[in-house]
């Protein structure tokens, strides 16, 4: 064998090995949480991730629609290592997390949500903690910050400044961002609300390729985060928030005070860093016309590397060292 057939063959030796190599990895099963916990908070049983020491600094992070606490996947472990305890609740209509009451409104409104996380808190008797979230999650950590301050060391928003209101949300927007909310006057619908009942998991998907663009996700890693769809409140909380968000539903009395206080945007003032993906395909505002919502230690960061619309699951590292660097502002 002469020497070019033997540098050939030595190739296709290493082509093959890297291949299979490659084969295995896209064949082994994405990492889960291994533990889910239950407890009754509020009016619902939530399921959530409960991770490093007991005593340590509190970080609750917050998922958003239409994914799950599988986005942290990568940032707990980083986290725990730092010494911080890590909660990550499904929210409602996701995961194991159910109502309490059979009979309950499946309500999604924004208010309800953020109660929610107060409600979490409380149950495990946590005075104080570092909210993060993005996308659902992140206006959730918004409201708790801006309506009980005492209750939030620091804040981390993807998308920053995300609270809103039904009156607001009655002016129109130029073509192209109405574009972006398709989804929206969907589910305005009843062929929309069945549909997306029928085909939550094609949806889904599709959301993830529209608001990542760049986010070179596997059928893997999508279907483990998937699962939390199949909720049986799932479809009834999602077409709640959004119709809710056009006037389409009025929301419970218990929580009009509150919706009417955040109609108001109120400031937030506990320590802030807001964060966005530079290739970003979900709506959301420009940096420069919500910087003055943070009235307190406050900065904002680009994450850079075609990162959509999920950083901590796109970019963990970027996401772990805002958390850590809030706690310092």
């Amino acid at each position: 064998m002469n020497k070019t057939i033997q540098a050939i063959a030595f190739a296709g030796a290493l082509f093959a090995l890297s291949g299979a190599t490659h084969a295995q990895a896209a064949d082994a099963a994405p990492a889960t949480f291994k533990t889910i916990k239950q407890i009754n908070a509020g009016e619902l049983n939530v399921g959530y991730v409960d991770e490093g020491p007991a005593n340590g600094p509190v970080v609750i992070l917050l998922h958003g629609w239409p994914y799950d606490i599988n986005s942290y996947i990568d940032v707990v472990p980083k986290l725990t290592a730092q010494g911080y305890r890590v909660i990550v609740p499904h929210l409602r209509g996701f995961g194991t997390t159910r109502f309490l009451d059979p009979k309950a409104v499946r309500n999604g409104e924004p208010a309800a949500l953020a109660t929610d996380v107060i409600a979490l808190m409380d149950a495990l008797k946590i005075d104080k903690a570092t909210l993060a979230g993005y996308d659902w999650g992140a206006r959730s950590a918004d409201i708790v910050a801006a309506l009980w301050p005492e209750r939030v060391k620091g804040l981390v928003s993807v998308s920053g400044y995300l609270i809103g209101s039904q009156e607001a949300s009655k002016q129109p927007l130029p073509p192209a961002a109405e574009l972006q909310w398709w989804y929206q006057f969907y589910f305005a619908t009843e062929r929309g609300r069945a549909g997306y009942e029928k085909n939550h998991k094609d949806f889904a998907k599709l959301i993830w390729k529209l608001a990542s663009p760049q986010w070179k996700f596997d059928d893997a890693t999508y279907d483990r985060s998937a699962v939390a769809l199949e909720n049986p409140d799932h479809a009834a909380v999602t077409v709640y928030n959004y119709r809710w968000r056009l006037g389409l539903e009025s929301g419970e009395a218990k929580y009009a005070d509150l919706e009417a206080k955040l109609a108001r945007f109120p400031s937030i003032s506990v320590p802030t860093i807001t964060l966005e993906g530079d290739a970003n395909g979900a709506p959301h505002p420009e940096p420069a016309s919500y910087a003055k919502r943070f009235t307190g230690k406050y900065k904002h960061e680009l994450i850079a590397g075609g990162i959509g619309h999920n950083p901590p699951q796109e970019a963990p590292d970027a996401f772990v060292k805002a958390v850590i660097e809030v706690g310092k502002l």
